[in-house]
């Protein structure tokens, strides 16, 4: 199976090899937009769903089965490994996920220990029933990176402004990279979790980012998101990195190691290529709020995104950022169905 797996068109574009048609998945596509997600859902805490293998692997399944997209993502939340190394947090509807006791001193880090495999051991389950399930879909792991992670818990919560992490990361630099440093190997343990269990790649998620200067991000954050994908390189498995309003990260991030870099909507692609370097495939990067236009829109703008692409030497077709709720699920099938039609070779 691994050798179907990995001649799949969504392995193969990560790795910059001919497919037959480009490869498509959406961010966020196990979930909310879904009715059948919301039902299953009904009367089930956030993080508690991420613990039950049999409804991670139905969620998971849900988007596959109705969209015909070529890869499968994880159903899980970047905050599942930080809860397993001791952190009180939980994820609240409609603001997400919230700290009790936030991260502001050196003291305040031995509340956070390392994990093992054994810690997150409903993840692996999770991923070896979904292996089972999908045949020869790939299956997508994910974790959130180093900064991001720090962000919730020096915040406390979502943020606008990053404020607390701004100071923390300027005015204490050691205290900082203390926290980013145990952050990189929770994130790395919790990736090498879903690897072990069957993954056919693995994206590290820096939501975040783009609330900092190139300057400072490679600074303060670059060098642990480099620590955590380098540490999955012995693998095999393809790591795409992808973050939000970074278009004057991109070159730093294609730095940072992964074999494909995700591109939100705002840059288009053949110009992020140009910045990332001629060896990365790309990911992305229609406008989540495109599909709230007519279809003709729809149609103009990933022919658009898909002609970009064509300067990668890989192309893996996305939105920009996650899907939103209030999304037609049937724009999501149609819009698969136009990227297999129009890039098929």
């Amino acid at each position: 199976m691994t050798s179907v797996l990995n001649d799949s068109p969504f392995v193969r574009a990560c790795r910059g090899q001919d497919v037959p048609h480009t490869p498509v998945w959406f961010m966020r596509q196990a979930g909310r937009s879904l009715p059948e997600y919301r039902k299953i859902r009904e009367g089930i805490g956030m993080l508690e769903s991420c613990r039950r293998p049999e409804l991670v692997t139905e969620i998971t399944l849900q988007p596959v089965r109705r969209h015909g997209v070529d890869a499968a993502v994880l159903y899980s939340d970047i905050v599942v490994p930080i809860a397993a190394a001791g952190v009180d947090l939980d994820i609240v509807p409609g603001t997400g996920p919230v700290v009790a006791d936030p991260i502001r001193t050196e003291k305040d880090l031995d509340r956070l220990r390392p994990i093992t495999a054994d810690d997150v051991s409903f993840v692996a389950e999770s991923v070896r029933l979904l292996v089972g399930e999908l045949g020869a879909t790939p299956l997508i792991g994910f974790a959130g990176a180093p900064f991001t992670l720090a962000s919730y818990l020096i915040e406390g919560g979502p943020s606008r402004t990053y404020t607390k992490t701004k100071a923390m990361m300027y005015g204490e630099p050691g205290l900082w990279h203390a926290l980013l440093t145990r952050l990189s190997g929770i994130t790395l343990a919790f990736l090498r979790t879903q690897i072990e269990a069957g993954v056919s790649t693995v994206q590290l998620f820096d939501s975040w980012a783009g609330a900092l200067s190139e300057a400072d991000y490679r600074e303060y954050v670059l060098p642990h998101s480099r620590e955590v994908l380098a540490g999955l390189s012995a693998t095999g498995v393809p790591r795409i990195h992808f973050g939000v309003g970074t278009a004057v990260l991109l070159k730093a991030m294609g730095e940072a190691g992964a074999d494909v870099v995700g591109v939100d909507w705002r840059t288009p692609l053949d110009q992020a290529t140009q910045l990332i370097g001629p060896r990365r495939a790309v990911q992305g990067n229609l406008d989540p709020a495109v599909l709230f236009a007519s279809w003709d829109v729809v149609e103009r703008e990933a022919r658009r995104v898909l002609d970009q692409g064509r300067a990668a030497p890989g192309h893996i077709f996305n939105l920009g950022h996650g899907v939103l709720p209030d999304t037609d699920p049937a724009m999501l099938t149609r819009l698969v169905e136009l990227v297999h039609k129009v890039s098929a070779r």
